[in-house]
């Protein structure tokens, strides 16, 4: 089973991350890669044969319709709605999904943070400022990550130092997929900035996700001028 189909089966799987994403044949082929230094050993690279993905781990798994519990995910994968108690339902797998996709491009989760309001400045740092309409609908528990009512508590909320370093090391998402991602890298990042839609109600769904030119077209695609 995969995304588009579990939410046409009004399913919402909450809990996506790469270790719940599993290749259905574990078959490949061996490619040869660069050469490490200045010695003749050769590194390969394992290419699947198949692409095919399944998911895995429905443990957290909810119906739309049923009662949503209010903290879900795995904190690197949570969407800014469910940080700020505005509910949830289908876009917040997709969230997860764009932060999957950095995760692979990088080799590294884009939020490393276990802590609400650093999360919060994260994705500020990265995608630009929260709506503001979204600081206003956030539940009292969330209230104590702002100031004056629509500004980010950040750094003057910051728990450490390390914690302001580890925010002002992130780039902008652009910035971050052109450091990884060369052929195709603008369809890329802009199918990312629809998965990373901060308002649920305009991130892209399962089925407009996979119908993106990043998926359809990826090598006609030129960057903008």
């Amino acid at each position: 089973m995969v995304l588009p189909d579990m939410h046409d089966l009004r399913l919402i799987h909450t809990d996506l991350k790469p270790e719940n994403i599993l290749l259905v044949s574990s078959e490949y082929v061996k490619l040869p890669g660069c050469k490490r230094g200045s010695s003749d050993e050769t590194h390969f690279r394992c290419l699947p044969k198949s692409s095919a993905i399944k998911l895995i781990d429905f443990g957290s798994t909810a119906f739309d319709n049923q009662n949503h519990s209010s903290i879900v995910s795995t904190r690197h994968y949570r969407a800014p709605e469910i940080i700020l108690g505005l509910g949830w339902s289908y876009p917040c797998d997709l969230w997860s999904v764009g932060c999957i996709l950095i995760e692979l491009c990088t080799g590294e989760a884009l939020f490393q943070t276990h802590e609400n309001l650093e999360h919060l400045a994260m994705m500020e740092r990265v995608l630009g400022p929260l709506p503001e309409h979204m600081i206003r609908r956030a539940n009292r528990g969330a209230e104590k990550y702002f100031r004056r009512g629509s500004r980010l508590n950040w750094p003057e909320g910051a728990v450490s130092r390390e914690s302001i370093r580890a925010v002002r090391k992130l780039d902008r998402l652009k910035n971050i997929v052109s450091q990884y991602v060369e052929s195709s890298r603008y369809s890329l990042a802009d199918m990312l900035e629809g998965l990373l839609k901060y308002d649920p109600s305009e991130r892209l769904t399962a089925r407009q996700a996979l119908n993106h030119p990043f998926f359809r077209f990826p090598r006609t695609l030129q960057a903008p001028s």
